[in-house]
């Protein structure tokens, strides 16, 4: 047996899936929201074609006062609607967390002295660690005979040199107080780097990939032979692209300039850099759906937008070819990524002389799974990689715990 279940714990949220890893098969799926806020919603799916005698979908309301009663509405859908666990009794559980620091560099096996220092790095991700780690108390009352594993986001990108990761600060002040590039999205970025080469059939210590994670939260990786040696995410989620909602890229000073002129607070910075900026403060439109369909209706705001969006993403794509020093594959995943083929292309117009040349055919075909979008006559392939977090977690967990790897 090789069975999984994968925890992704939020503040107010828990997503969970069982996952037979040996077939890269998700069994069950799962979501619980509004914990700690009174009357909480829980969807639950039974995945396999063997469920219908309990019904795929499964939704109800529940008192949910914090992640330990989330975790028994999560045993009452399996109970009730399968698979069963005693039929699929997991091997171990694996957790996803956001920040694992300089302390971790690859998955590792939970026990009180790893949770102590994923408390502890709660400061460099307050509004992620304290919920990853309120998961992981919960799942292990639930689940107290099984292994534990925390799989961290930011484990993939602990290869950069020390040229990529440090900020030109006063080294004592950045040591004292753990300043330093940390990226994220590191376990997308590792699975969709690995399935490239499987696609492509070519060994992955051979290829230099740029992977583009483009959801509402975006980042981008240079791969070279499976190894991350720049990413755009910094000491926070906030760095680098545009996003959704998060402005990416910034002049320290504006935050300066801010405060002193305008009188804006720490907090008020902090809500207008992660939650009113990015394509929402430009465009009026945090969806890219929503942004498109208002600038090919002639919104201007919302055009200028999508061009500063495709504008810093073509930006990190050529510093990137410069840090790797040929590039074989440009990748797009995430939800923006694998759906939204206008921004693909926008995103790297005008690279043709660089050898990147996009289909406009093959881009905007109807095809799901992983694709190649470029023209035949691109030395640089384009590729759309769907990214599976969750199954990628799934394995890296197995593996930790010697299971089966499919």
């Amino acid at each position: 047996m090789s069975v999984v279940l994968v925890c992704n714990s939020g503040s107010s949220s828990f997503k969970y899936q069982l996952i037979d890893v040996a077939r890269s098969e998700t069994l069950a799926s799962g979501i619980v929201e509004r914990i700690g806020a009174g009357v909480g919603h829980a969807q639950h799916r039974h995945e396999g074609p063997e469920n219908t005698s309990h019904g795929s979908n499964w939704d109800g309301a529940f008192e949910v006062p914090d992640h330990f009663a989330a975790f028994e509405v999560m045993l009452e859908g399996f109970a009730a609607h399968g698979p069963s666990l005693e039929e699929f009794p997991p091997v171990a559980i694996g957790h996803r967390v956001v920040q694992g620091g300089a302390r971790f560099f690859e998955p590792t096996v939970i026990t009180e002295l790893v949770k102590i220092n994923i408390d502890e790095l709660s400061s460099l991700a307050p509004l992620h660690n304290p919920a990853n780690l309120a998961g992981i108390e919960a799942a292990q009352r639930a689940f107290p005979d099984v292994p534990h594993v925390a799989v961290f986001d930011t484990a993939f990108h602990q290869t950069m040199p020390p040229a990529a990761y440090s900020y030109a600060i006063d080294r004592e002040v950045a040591a004292k107080h753990r300043i330093r590039r940390y990226g994220f999205h590191g376990t997308s970025h590792r699975f969709v780097s690995r399935a490239t080469a499987e696609f492509l059939g070519r060994p992955l210590e051979e290829l230099r990939t740029i992977v583009l994670h483009l959801g509402n939260g975006a980042s981008a990786c240079a791969v070279s032979g499976g190894r991350s040696v720049e990413t755009s995410m910094g000491m926070t989620p906030l760095e680098g692209l545009v996003m959704g909602t998060r402005s990416g890229d910034l002049d320290p000073a504006v935050l300066l300039h801010l405060q002193r002129r305008a009188g804006y607070s720490v907090a008020e910075l902090d809500e207008l850099l992660n939650q009113r900026s990015g394509v929402l403060g430009l465009g009026g439109h945090a969806d890219m759906r929503d942004l498109v369909a208002a600038a090919d209706g002639g919104d201007q705001a919302a055009a200028l937008a999508l061009e500063v969006y495709a504008h810093r993403v073509r930006s990190y794509v050529g510093a990137y070819a410069a840090q790797l020093g040929r590039v074989d594959a440009i990748v797009f995943t995430a939800g923006v990524g694998e759906n939204a083929a206008p921004v693909r292309e926008w995103c790297l117009a005008g690279l043709e002389g660089f050898g990147v040349i996009v289909d406009p055919d093959r881009n905007r075909a109807a095809e799901r799974g992983a694709r190649r979008i470029s023209g035949d006559d691109s030395r640089v392939e384009v590729l759309v990689v769907p990214t599976n977090e969750e199954l990628e977690i799934a394995r890296q967990t197995a593996e930790v715990v010697g299971g089966a790897h499919g």
